[in-house]
């Protein structure tokens, strides 16, 4: 599970070169305050919403999700959103070399003694959240109180971001376990370790149920149920966003879900799915809307994305 990496010199085809010469314009913008490196994101992200294919999914989703809201109400949210992302890419940068100090002078912790709590009884603690901007920040200062972190994952398939991501989750993590090796996954919990764990993307393996998430159905994971039950950890909902300012950030933990697992696998889908609506409410933007969540349904439903 502790991957080795490829050492970064081997990375010096022309292929790669425009990737280098972004991470060293981030390397620079790491030298200004923390307001002026968020008013870089924001251009950027605004920037790139120009020419991004990724706009009308974003536009498609938040119809989907806010349909009580007007036309205009949902522009202004994506527009918002793609500031976002681009803030999302100075605080990688951040994940990548700012120290510990610096980053604990712009955070403020919440709850952390749900998962403390969670960790006594044995068991380990699942921390359940969903693709939020920018998560790894906040796992980062989790670490302090639980050095053992360990976290779920996605590879791209694309080498150098891979390579580069997995060094910055490495300030965030102990351990990374691709997202389709639940034996490991059980086997950390096993060992009382938190396990930072996202089922909110799309999903059409045997664990899939058509779940409202926002009303609206979507093809969701309901195997967080099958590994509460068998690990007996607890689920403890966790959440990193930023302070209105945007020169500051809030981790905040949750109580454990209770009567978790439930009756059924829906159920208790449905429970994680409110969860995460009710913060998705709280800080629309700074949900990963890029996501094509409402895909793969069936023959039942159309593609929204078509």
């Amino acid at each position: 599970m502790k991957a080795s990496l490829t050492p970064l010199y081997r990375f010096w085809q022309p292929r790669y070169w425009l990737t280098w010469v972004g991470i060293g314009l981030l390397r620079l913008v790491m030298a200004l305050p923390q307001s002026a490196r968020m008013s870089c994101g924001r251009v950027m992200g605004r920037c790139v919403r120009l020419i991004s294919n990724r706009r009308p999914i974003v536009a498609r989703n938040l119809e989907l999700c806010f349909p009580e809201l007007p036309a205009r109400e949902r522009e202004k949210m994506g527009r918002k959103h793609a500031e976002s992302v681009g803030m999302s890419a100075i605080e990688l940068g951040m994940n990548f070399w700012c120290s510990d100090a610096e980053l604990e002078r712009l955070f403020e912790l919440r709850g952390t003694e749900h998962l403390l709590a969670g960790l006594e009884e044995g068991h380990g603690v699942l921390l359940l959240c969903g693709h939020f901007i920018y998560t790894e920040l906040g796992c980062r200062l989790l670490k302090k109180l639980a050095p053992s972190m360990a976290a779920m994952y996605r590879p791209s398939g694309k080498l150098l971001s891979d390579n580069l991501m997995h060094r910055c989750r490495r300030n965030s993590y102990d351990i990374l376990v691709s997202k389709d090796n639940v034996r490991g996954m059980l086997r950390l919990l096993k060992e009382n370790r938190p396990v930072i764990y996202a089922p909110d993307q799309a999903y059409t393996g045997k664990s899939m149920a058509l779940i409202p998430f926002f009303g609206e159905p979507a093809a969701t994971n309901t195997a967080t149920r099958q590994i509460a039950q068998i690990s007996k950890a607890p689920v403890v909902p966790f959440f990193t966003y930023r302070l209105e300012n945007g020169t500051g950030y809030c981790v905040e933990l949750q109580p454990a879900l209770k009567d978790f697992p439930g009756e059924s696998a829906e159920a208790d889908a449905l429970t994680i799915n409110r969860v995460l609506e009710e913060q998705i409410r709280r800080v629309p933007e700074q949900y990963y809307w890029v996501h094509r969540r409402f895909k793969g349904r069936g023959p039942d439903y159309p593609d929204p994305y078509a």
